[in-house]
């Protein structure tokens, strides 16, 4: 039988180790923050929440006019992110390397886009949208012909996806009870999150798409409808002019639309190979990684208000 060296200290059990951070090496390592079941530094996600939601509803309380500059400087932020997270994507050998977005006819056209719907309405960000995407097209141009279709295609669906989105909140803005139906769309869908995130932490078993965001189940899904359901029957009686059940039924169109818009990003972010579109916001991940849902609900919820009030 193999003698064991006197010389060496037999390991303590498991049980018996002291949680030190100690990774072998004799240096105690720094205690990652503490992470909820949902992956988020809790806290910090919760802080920032209340940070963003009061400047936001600050705004619409006092000058609602600022409102439209707090979208645009979000749009701007994500267009910045987009722009990164596209420049750091993953490719395989061979490949055809990161897209180059033209962040500034981006930016132009995104600063008309938004100022022609608070004034012109849905003709002028249209119009603005037209033009912005004519204006990708012709200014990747003057860098030569590689890989123009799928830059200067990146850099249109790009004008689409953020600030002609973004559009229609400020087009709720410009209607004479604007604040209000602004603070009703950000309620529901802060509500679908909030719902989301709260069942599918407890009750969350059933995947709903396990390929695309594996975290999101259908026992979510069912909690944000519930939650969205009961959030604009009340914004619809109480801030606006509306009944319950329009409420409730634009609550669960936006809980549809708020799920479709974090599964689009998802499928965005998988494709590129990147976890997040970046890291300003601490707990949250990039600005994008929030404004997916208000990006896919704005246009429905824009519609449904237009039918209804």
């Amino acid at each position: 039988m193999p003698v064991a060296d006197p010389g060496v200290r037999p390991a303590p059990a498991a049980q018996e180790r002291p949680v030190t951070g100690d990774h072998g090496n004799g240096t105690a390592q720094p205690q990652q923050p503490k992470k909820s079941r949902a992956g988020r530094n809790l806290p910090a996600a919760i802080g920032v929440a209340l940070l963003l939601g009061g400047a936001i509803v600050g705004s619409l309380l006092t000058v609602p006019v600022i409102f439209v500059g707090i979208v645009l400087a979000a749009v701007l932020v994500g267009l910045w992110e987009f722009s990164g997270a596209l420049g750091r994507a993953r490719t395989a050998p061979g490949g055809p390397g990161p897209v180059r977005l033209p962040l500034i006819p981006l930016a132009v056209g995104a600063v008309a886009m938004l100022i022609a719907a608070y004034e012109r309405g849905p003709e002028g960000l249209g119009i603005a949208t037209a033009l912005t995407a004519l204006a990708v097209m012709v200014w990747r141009m003057t860098e030569g012909p590689e890989d123009y279709l799928r830059d200067m295609a990146t850099g249109v669906f790009a004008a689409f996806y953020l600030p002609f989105l973004a559009g229609f909140a400020v087009l709720m803005l410009a209607a004479d009870d604007g604040a209000k139906r602004v603070l009703a769309f950000m309620i529901v869908v802060v509500c679908s999150d909030t719902g989301a995130y709260a069942a599918g932490v407890a009750f969350g078993k059933h995947k709903m798409a396990p390929k695309i965001s594996p975290g999101k189940t259908w026992e979510g899904f069912a909690g944000a409808v519930a939650t969205c359901a009961v959030a604009g029957a009340l914004c619809l009686t109480l801030l606006l002019d509306g009944q319950w059940w329009q409420g409730a039924l634009l609550g669960a169109a936006v809980a549809a639309t708020a799920a479709l818009g974090d599964l689009v990003e998802s499928m965005i972010k998988r494709d590129l190979g990147v976890k997040d579109m970046g890291d300003l916001l601490p707990g949250h991940g990039g600005l994008m990684d929030r404004l997916d849902s208000l990006l896919a609900s704005a246009p429905v919820v824009w519609l449904l208000l237009e039918l209804y009030l």
